[in-house]
C-alpha cells in the first residue's frame, strides 16, 4: 500500500518514541519531527538522545524534549513520575511509539538462562505495559491520538532459536489488541508494526553475515509509521500491519 501523507500532518501533535537514540526511532523522531510535530525522546543513552535532538534542532524542526529512562531498570513510579512531567509540561500526548526493545541471544529453548528471559520480558513486554498505563490519561486529553508498538515477523508465527524475543513479540501483540478492544469506542487508536527486516544494529547482531546493503533503512520504511500517527489513520484499531508486506 502506498502510505503517503501532507508534509504537515502532524503539525501541533506531541508524540513520545522511545529508543529515540538510533535505528528506527532515532529516524521515526525525526520523520514526525519533519512532519511538524514535537518530539519526546526517550531512551537509555543521552549522549544518542542529544545527538537525534541536535538533528531535530538543526533542521529547524519544533524543539524536541528528552527522557532519559533505562526501561530494564525502571519502576512503575518512574513511570507515574515521567507522565506528570510530560503533562505538566505539554498537557497530553498524542501519539506513542513504542520502539525500544532487546534482542536478547538467539539459542536453543533449553539453553536460554532465566537471566536473559528476565531481562527481555522487562524492557519489551513489562516496562510498555507500565509506560502505557501510566500515560493512558495523557492520550485521553488528545482529540485523536495514536499507540503504536513494534512487533516482529517472528511475533506472528514462532521460530525455532529467537527464544524469549519471539515469546516477547506474541505478548507485545496481545496488548495491542486487547488495548485496541478497550478503547474501541474512545479517541485512542492502538495498533502495532512489523518493520521487517531493516538496517539497524539489532538486525546486524541477528544476521551477521547478511549483507546489509540489501535491506531497507529506517528512513524507507517510515511511510508506514507516518500514516499510522496521522488523522488519516484513525479508523483502523487492532492491527499489526508489516512495513514490508511480502509481494
Amino acid at each position: 500500500m502506498n502510505y503517503s501523507i501532507p508534509s504537515d500532518a502532524l503539525q501541533g501533535k506531541i508524540i513520545l518514541v522511545t529508543g529515540a537514540g538510533d535505528g528506527i526511532g532515532k529516524q521515526a523522531a525525526l520523520s514526525y519531527a519533519q512532519h511538524g510535530a514535537t518530539v519526546i525522546l526517550l531512551g537509555r543513552t543521552v549522549k544518542k538522545l542529544e545527538q537525534t535532538y541536535d538533528e531535530i534542532e538543526a533542521q529547524g524542526f519544533p524543539q524536541p524534549a528528552i527522557i532519559p529512562l533505562d526501561m530494564k531498570g525502571a519502576s512503575k513510579q518512574n513511570y507515574l513520575d515521567m507522565a506528570d512531567t510530560i503533562g505538566s509540561q505539554f498537557g497530553r500526548l498524542d501519539g506513542v511509539l513504542h520502539n525500544a526493545s532487546l534482542l536478547g541471544v538467539l539459542s536453543p529453548f533449553d539453553q536460554i538462562s532465566e537471566a536473559t528471559y528476565d531481562d527481555l520480558m522487562q524492557v519489551n513486554v513489562k516496562a510498555q505495559f507500565l509506560m502505557t498505563q501510566a500515560i493512558l490519561p495523557l492520550l485521553h486529553k488528545s482529540n485523536h491520538a495514536s499507540l503504536i508498538f513494534t512487533s516482529s515477523t517472528v511475533g506472528h508465527s514462532g521460530r525455532a532459536f529467537w527464544g524469549t524475543y519471539a515469546m516477547s513479540k506474541f505478548a507485545t501483540e496481545g496488548m495491542m489488541q486487547v488495548l485496541a478492544d478497550e478503547l474501541s469506542d474512545s479517541h485512542i487508536r492502538v495498533n502495532a508494526i512489523n518493520p521487517g527486516g531493516t538496517r539497524t544494529g539489532m538486525r546486524a547482531k541477528a544476521y551477521p553475515a547478511e549483507d546489509a546493503d540489501l535491506l531497507k533503512t529506517p528512513l524507507e520504511i517510515m511511510p508506514l509509521y507516518l500514516y499510522l500517527m496521522s488523522n488519516q489513520s484513525q479508523d483502523i484499531t487492532g492491527q499489526c500491519i508489516d512495513a514490508q508486506p511480502k509481494k
